[in-house]
This record gives C-alpha cells, structure tokens and sequence, in this order.
C-alpha cells in the first residue's frame, strides 16, 4: 500500500528538503508540493493525500487555520507541521497536529513523524471519529472519550473512569491502573456526561457515583468522599449540600 503525502511550505528550498528526506520511504509518495494554503485547497479539491507536511507561517493564510478547517472533513489528512517557528507547538496539538518537527528538519526526526502516521492511518476512522468529537460533538451524553497524545490515541470507556479532576488547561482522567491527560476543561467535559454517572464534588473534581463508598469525616467540619479503590477525594463548600443529599446515609467510618 502507498501512502500519499502533500509538502505545503512558502519556501520552495524547504519543499525540496522534505522531498528528498521522504525519497527513502517507500510506502510513501509525495503526491504534491504547495507554495501557500490556498494553492493547497485547490490541490485538495482534486486529490487525496493521507498526510500533510505543513508549515505554521504562511502568506495570507498559516498552516494553523488551514490544519483547523481541514479538520473539519470526514476523512481528515493527518497533520505533521515542519516550521522554523518553535513558539506554536501547543497551538498545533489544538488543531489535533499528528506532530511538530522544528526546522532545519533531520532525517531521522522526520521518518519518525512518519512512522507514527502510517500507525495511525490504520485507524483513520477512529482518528475522524476523535476530530468530530472535539469539533463537533454529538449530542446527549458520552460513552466514551478519545484521547490524544503524541504520536497514539487512546479509546476510553468512561465507565472505566474513577474520577476526573482539573490539571491547568487539561483534565486528568484516573484509572484502575494508571491516569490519561485529556485536552479540554472540566467545564465543558461536564456538558457531556451523564450527571447520574458523575456527580462534581468540587470545581476541580468529578466523581464517578459507582465508585463511592461513601462520605468520611477525617477531622471536625472536614468531610471526603471515600472511593471504593482507596482514595479519598476532598469536598468544597460550594457542592457541600449537593454532595450530601447525593450521599444520604452512605457514611463510613475512618480507616
């Protein structure tokens, strides 16, 4: 199987760089090179590709906007920038970027780019499905959360979440065995589950209710909720009465 990529770069010595540095690559074509995101619309009109090379700083429009309006499609090509600009890197993981390769581009560094894309092309319909959830999302409550990081994705059961707590611009959500960074806000996460499911014990954490053993008091006038793993997660005044009346009579003793 040949896997098609298209060079979007306003420096035609830059396109050629990439080009070469691809030419060991078998699998892979290089079905294009553009000078500007516009040229490459008008490409994309005609053509399929798989992956984009894509610089940040363009004329007119930059390789950000056009990574955002490209995932917006069904099929989305995966997104690897290669830019001189290091200041971007987290903007590009927003615009759900495979991956950002900071000029001048090393062979090796690039292959590996491509490598974690042809993974990833196995799963293009999962990638489409994680794209319109984060652009678009279904309406009613979720069953699951995709999970982007570097270079994989992870499908997550939020029937297998314990709780979910805030970390900066990122949720943590806590598992049997280990704990997954989630790009959104608790916020806006909050509007897409169950509230039979979860119930929020404080404005940075979510408990999930099959995982309450009950509520602890550890000190005079400071309660927790005891999970069932072990756990003890604190309670903030503002959902004080909430947690109470969700907890009636599930009370448990200290350890």
């Amino acid at each position: 199987m040949t896997f098609k990529i298209l060079i979007v770069d306003d420096e035609a010595h830059a396109r050629t760089n990439l080009r070469l540095a691809l030419a060991p690559l078998a699998e892979w074509e290089v079905a294009g090179e553009c000078p500007s995101a516009a040229s490459a619309r008008d490409f994309l009109q005609a053509n399929e590709v798989d992956l984009i090379l894509l610089d940040v700083q363009m004329p007119q429009e930059s390789g950000l906007e056009m990574a955002r309006s490209l995932s917006q499609r069904e099929l989305p090509p995966l997104i690897v920038f290669a830019t001189a600009h290091r200041g971007h890197a987290l903007d590009a993981f927003d615009v759900h970027a495979l991956d950002y390769i900071v000029k001048p581009v090393s062979e090796p560094r690039l292959h590996q780019a491509i490598a974690r894309a042809q993974v990833l092309l196995e799963q293009r319909a999962t990638y489409a499905r994680a794209l319109r959830q984060f652009t678009d999302p279904a309406p009613g409550f979720w069953s699951e959360l995709i999970v982007r990081s570097v270079g994989r994705m992870d499908r997550v059961a939020l029937k297998d979440v314990r709780w979910i707590e805030t970390a900066g611009n990122y949720v943590e959500l806590h598992l049997a065995h280990h704990t997954l960074m989630h790009r959104t806000t608790l916020t806006e996460l909050v509007k897409y589950l169950d509230p039979d499911e979860f119930l929020r014990i404080h404005r940075r954490i979510l408990v999930r209710r099959d995982q309450v053993l009950g509520l602890r008091q550890i000190q005079e006038r400071t309660d927790v909720v005891a999970l069932r793993c072990g756990h003890q997660l604190p309670i903030s005044e503002s959902y004080w009465a909430a947690v109470k009346s969700a907890l009636s009579g599930r009370n448990v003793a200290p350890p």
